[in-house]
């Protein structure tokens, strides 16, 4: 799949942005060559592979350091909610904005 620059206008309107004519072509260049990798990627033979579940799973010496799922600050819900204006049953009331 490859773009022209009338393509890369039409994109550059949608998302509002104002390109000269060297933007473009540089953009449709980088473009186009990001289309060719992914083309290049598809065209690889990838049946019988397996696909991982992380990156580091291919390395067996490497475990991933994951800390404790630990309670590591005090619940201060009731302080924080001093100053507010309105408070009911833990939540902060806020004034209606849609009608």
């Amino acid at each position: 799949m490859a773009l022209t620059s009338d393509d890369i206008s039409r994109i550059a309107n949608l998302a509002r942005l104002e390109l000269h004519d060297a933007e473009r072509a540089r953009m449709l260049g980088q473009i186009n060559g990001f289309f060719d990798i992914v083309e290049r990627m598809r065209a690889v033979d990838t049946t019988g592979i397996v696909p991982l579940a992380h990156p580091v799973d291919v390395v067996s010496d490497v475990t991933l350091r994951l800390r404790e799922d630990a309670v590591s600050e005090p619940d201060a819900r009731e302080a924080n909610q001093r100053s507010a204006p309105a408070v009911e049953r833990g939540l902060f009331l806020v004034p209606k904005v849609i009608e």
